[in-house]
């Protein structure tokens, strides 16, 4: 069994910095992506950003583009979410996410296989 583990969340300033790391541990093989998703409170699930398995491909929506960095160390079998000039509308449940098989440019949350326990990010204004 897999498990995703997030961290990093809290509560910063708008225009402030935050990274997210998602520790994955049980079977160790490789995950075709890895990706982030968010869901603020009344929303649905959605999208933030993904990336393939050697880190060569990402992808990001439009909202996040510039602002945020996606990355993972298979060493350490670990993505990480870098999070700047952060905005107080990225508030949510930050969720990392592990696909087994498949492209990584998806965006559809019933694509990926395993998921994490979530962690919050608050942005004041």
């Amino acid at each position: 069994q897999v498990q995703l583990v997030e961290s990093g969340g809290g509560l910063v300033q708008a225009g402030g910095s935050l990274r997210l790391s998602c520790a994955a541990s049980g079977r160790t093989f490789s995950f075709s992506a890895m990706g982030w998703f968010r869901q603020a409170p009344g929303k649905e699930r959605e999208f933030v950003a993904a990336i393939t398995s050697t880190g060569g491909n990402t992808y990001y929506t439009d909202s996040v583009k510039a602002r945020f960095t996606i990355s993972r160390d298979n060493a350490k079998n670990t993505a990480y979410l870098q999070m700047n000039s952060l905005k107080p509308e990225d508030t949510a449940v930050y969720y990392c996410a592990a696909r087994l098989f498949g492209l990584a440019s998806t965006t559809r949350v019933r694509d990926y296989d395993y998921w994490g326990q979530g962690t919050q990010v608050t942005v004041s204004s």
